[in-house]
């Protein structure tokens, strides 16, 4: 093949499909293990009382859960396209003034845990809400469906926008003027040659919100909505009956990989991509009502997401009269959340050498397993370890040492996933020329192979650092005695209705939150 350059041929990786060492296994059986062999024991252990799990299955309650949790699932996932896209037309696609502020503006109610959005909905709303007093207007309670529907909408249409975003940005021009050449409007170039486009990105968007809302307890439980996590959880806290408990929690499995498969149903198979690269499409110019609606849009959602949360937690800190900042859950909360992100993000390293260069059958199972396990509702996997580790694993059951571990177990899939896109991107070659000079398979790893992804892996990391201090079903049920998160303070102040307490660690969680926030759309940004 003379002529052509290396870097421009596609080439198999010298170690794709040879054995991997031992220790890469190991590494990635350490990781997994805390969350996937106590799950496997919660589903034999449902198994293995068939009778008891069928009555359950079968009950009027079990069905009005999932007709719930299913309505909810839907609702926000429905909202959540129509804003999510909406709100990326206007900030990518048209001449609207201000645009990168209005996209920071639109991306930052990610790091707004939703348990701290129905909390400020909760005491902003209702005949004697903070709006009430402010405008001596009688607003309604927002409670129950609604209000857990608002809230969780108001929390993951950032998922949908953010995808839809980067689609819009990347697409070329041709196909556009193609079709307004033919003698399409504006709307027909939007639904019949946008939309198409979007469909992939948009999809996994909209799988993200869903597995969220799925999983989601904080939300539901201060909206006082029954869904599945609300139930299972108290199904367990009251001690009435754990193997109800369990089997609730099974089920929720079961629906989780419902909306994986309708996710693969529903994405696709087409390409949508150009085959070289264009120019990017002009910004569509908007009249002066253009503008103005389009600006109203994106302020009334900036007021909601963002301007109705952090006024009312500064409204409710003023009335508490300066509550005492609670260090102790500060402490807590960045130690097991930087020890999580320490674990998962030094364990990705080795992992992502294992199913990029030694691919096989099994290097991808244990791939599939780190996303089954991030896909997985986090409190039917905190309700299995506790089953699992008050039998088996003793003086571990409530230390803080399994708590990090379940964490990263959960949350690994996102150190690996930009640890796999960091290391998919160097030359397999480099690797190969350490271990010919004598350099064992540990030695290269630790001199070539991590300097080069190093970015990825701390992007990764912070991602786990990220969601983890939002963590609250895990944290309820695996916490050590006297370990207290801000999360958690956040939750027991806002269920017994005590706002002032919970205003303070809300809003030092959210100011923790977007350090990392920060750092990552500054990584995305230079890119």
């Amino acid at each position: 093949m003379i002529g052509r350059s290396e870097a421009a041929v596609p080439s198999t990786p010298p170690t794709a499909g040879t054995p991997a060492p031992r220790w890469l296994w190991l590494v990635a059986a350490a990781v997994l293990i805390p969350a996937a062999v106590p799950f496997l024991a919660l589903v034999v252990r449902v198994g293995g009382d068939g009778a008891a799990a069928l009555d359950v299955l079968w009950s009027a309650r079990t069905l009005r859960l999932i007709g719930n949790t299913t309505a909810l699932v839907a609702a926000v996932s429905v909202s959540d396209l129509v804003i999510g896209i909406g709100a990326a037309w206007l900030t990518t696609r048209t001449d609207l003034p201000w645009r990168r502020g209005w996209a920071v503006l639109a991306a930052l109610p990610l790091v707004i845990p939703s348990y701290v959005i129905a909390m400020a909905l909760r005491s902003a709303f209702g005949p004697r809400g903070l709006l009430a007093d402010l405008t001596g207007i009688g607003f309604p309670i927002i409670n129950g469906f609604p209000g857990a529907w608002l809230a969780l909408t108001v929390a993951t249409y950032p998922f949908v926008y953010l995808v839809a975003a980067a689609a819009m940005r990347k697409m070329g021009r041709s196909q556009e003027e193609a079709a307004r050449g033919l003698g399409a409007g504006r709307w027909r170039v939007f639904r019949t040659v946008i939309l198409p486009h979007l469909r992939p990105s948009v999809s996994a968007g909209v799988l993200l919100a869903a597995l969220y809302t799925l999983s989601d307890f904080g939300a539901v439980s201060l909206m006082r909505f029954d869904a599945f996590t609300r139930v299972v959880y108290a199904q367990y806290a009251g001690r009435l009956d754990r193997t109800t408990a369990s089997v609730l929690a099974v089920i929720l499995v079961g629906l989780a990989a419902a909306v994986l498969v309708l996710e693969q149903r529903t994405r696709g198979r087409a390409a949508y991509h150009t085959p070289a690269p264009e120019a990017p499409a002009p910004p569509v110019p908007l009249s002066g009502a253009g503008r103005l609606a389009g600006t109203g849009i994106l302020a009334a959602l900036a007021a909601v997401s963002l301007l109705l949360p952090i006024g009312v937690l500064a409204t409710w800190l003023g009335k508490g009269g300066g509550a005492p900042i609670p260090w102790g859950a500060v402490a807590g909360s960045i130690a097991g959340a930087g020890a999580a992100a320490l674990v998962a993000g030094l364990a990705a390293a080795p992992v992502s050498v294992l199913v990029v260069r030694h691919r096989s059958r099994a290097s991808a199972w244990v791939e599939r397993v780190s996303y089954a396990l991030f896909a997985l509702p986090h409190l039917t996997v905190a309700l299995a370890v506790v089953f699992f580790a008050s039998r088996w694993l003793g003086g571990l059951y409530q230390s803080l040492t399994l708590l990090v571990l379940v964490y990263a177990s959960i949350f690994f899939a996102q150190a690996l996933a930009a640890g796999r896109a960091a290391l998919l991107q160097v030359n397999p070659h480099l690797e190969e020329a350490s271990r010919g000079l004598g350099r064992g398979a540990l030695a290269t790893m630790v001199g070539v192979t991590v300097p080069l992804v190093w970015r990825g892996l701390a992007a990764g990391a912070l991602l786990v650092f990220l969601t983890t201090m939002k963590e609250l079903p895990a944290t309820l049920l695996l916490r050590p005695t006297g370990f207290d998160t801000l999360a958690v303070g956040i939750w027991s102040a806002a269920d017994n209705l005590q706002y002032a307490a919970a205003a303070a660690p809300a809003l030092l969680l959210i100011a923790v939150s977007a350090v990392p926030a920060y750092l990552l759309a500054a990584r995305s940004h230079d890119r």
